[in-house]
């Protein structure tokens, strides 16, 4: 084997493995990424990227039918799902090379080739072995399924479900969650029929119940079926679709059944366990500050328990590249990442739900609900929807939660004012610009320091 010595090796080139490259090379450290398919890894390749590309398509699709009721002459033709993956494609490769020219740029070396973490510390590629002072292990995740319930032909993953050739007719989603609800928003927009099973009692579980009450409104009235509280018994398949039986006695016939049910983390195989780093159920355990139980050797991403967000890995992997230089980086906490899922419509959060709050606060908590009914330019663009703020009483807001097409744009200014503790009365002085989705944020903040404008 030939050794090479650096001062960081990286593992993985995704969100966090990159963006702790890039760090670390402007802090003055020698880096090597190791990829074992592209940089940018699932998020660009194979999920954020792709897959809000096609909810871009889906809603250009609902303009032109909707195209009418604002005046403008335009007929919808059809979906040219050919035209659709060319544009996909053309945008992740766009990113792809521009990512590729930026790692040269630093002067970031990547290896291509399946990785392994060995006893000794290094990470051995084939008959090449990679040693640095610190590594980062970043190998992200992989889509889960269901004990028993095997995948392949018309049992898709979302990678499958983004190389589907064609629009199906009828679709059955399994999993009420991100995945399975904006995939859910592209195929009906592009004329499918789409039932989602999901076990639990609502859509989006995890978000505030406002926020997913108002989703299976809006799907309902999109014509999606959402049978929530079911539970999933089967599948059996054929050339031309599949059946699904639930455990209530109900079968669905289908083209595809999309499995959505999760993601695992990647972390089988890779020598971590007999390296020394300690896993709990696949997940790499680390402290307060991402060292695993492996002295420099640290963990970022969607192997790390928490938010599977690529956003959260990017400030995962500056934060240890800046420990990794000697820096003090500050920490930021699961609740203060936001939280977006990509429908139609969207949905956006950041902080506590109301029931969370509750649970940590009792009585003491406060919150406030402002309509998009009542917001102009929500009416312009033809979405309902509402923005729900969380504080504790005499204290600060903990929770913002926003439903409504475009409201993903708005979790920032949520974000800001969660993280940095601001009471409702600090926010409600400024100004929102007239007339923005903003405006709603604004309303909601002000409703909560008791001086509600445009609401009663």
């Amino acid at each position: 084997m030939t050794d090479h010595a650096v001062d960081v090796v990286v593992l993985g080139g995704g969100s966090g493995g990159y963006a702790a490259a890039i760090r670390a090379v402007e802090l003055g450290k020698s880096v090597v990424i190791v990829e074992k398919d592209k940089v940018g890894g699932t998020c660009l390749h194979r999920g954020c990227i792709p897959t809000k590309a096609l909810l871009h398509a889906a809603e250009v699709a609902d303009h032109v039918r909707s195209a009418g009721s604002v005046g403008v002459t335009a007929s919808y033709e059809g979906i040219d799902i050919a035209g659709v993956t060319a544009y996909r494609e053309g945008i992740v490769a766009k990113k792809y090379k521009g990512l590729e020219g930026l790692l040269a740029a630093r002067g970031i070396t990547t290896v291509t080739g399946a990785g392994r973490l060995l006893p000794d510390g290094g990470v051995a590629v084939g008959a090449d072995v990679y040693r640095g002072t610190d590594v980062i292990l970043a190998t992200g995740s992989y889509s889960r399924s269901l004990p028993g319930l095997e995948l392949g032909g018309r049992v898709l993953t979302s990678e499958e479900a983004l190389a589907l050739d064609v629009v199906p007719e009828h679709v059955v989603i399994l999993g009420g969650g991100v995945i399975g609800v904006e995939f859910a928003s592209v195929w009906r927009s592009f004329g499918a029929e789409v039932t989602i099973v999901e076990a639990l009692d609502h859509l989006v579980p995890n978000e505030d119940i406002a926020l997913s009450k108002g989703l299976e409104r809006a799907f309902r009235k999109r014509g999606i079926t959402a049978k929530l509280g079911t539970r999933f018994a089967g599948v059996t398949q054929t050339d031309a679709g599949v059946q699904v039986s639930l455990e209530s006695g109900e079968t669905l016939d289908a083209d595809y059944l999309l499995v959505a049910v999760g993601r695992g983390p990647a972390t089988e195989g890779l020598g971590f366990a007999e390296a020394g780093v300690t896993l709990d159920r696949g997940f790499v355990r680390v402290d307060e500050r991402l060292q695993t139980s492996v002295p420099h050797v640290w963990a970022v991403g969607d192997i790390v328990p928490g938010l599977q967000l690529a956003h959260r890995s990017f400030q995962q992997g500056i934060f240890v590249a800046e420990q990794i230089a000697g820096l003090s980086p500050v920490s930021v906490p699961g609740a203060s990442i936001p939280r977006i899922t990509y429908s139609s419509p969207e949905v956006a959060s950041v902080g506590l739900t109301e029931a969370q709050a509750r649970d940590a606060h009792g009585d003491r908590v406060r919150t406030a609900e402002y309509n998009l009914a009542g917001n102009a330019k929500s009416e312009i663009i033809g979405t309902g929807g509402l923005v729900k703020v969380v504080r504790v009483e005499d204290g600060p807001v903990i929770g913002v939660h926003l439903i409504g097409d475009r409201v993903g744009e708005l979790i920032t200014e949520g974000q800001l004012v969660v993280a940095w503790e601001a009471h409702p009365e600090d926010v409600a002085p400024y100004v929102h610009a007239h007339p923005t989705q903003s405006e709603a944020l604004g309303e909601a903040f002000l409703a909560l320091a008791g001086k509600p404008l445009h609401a009663l």
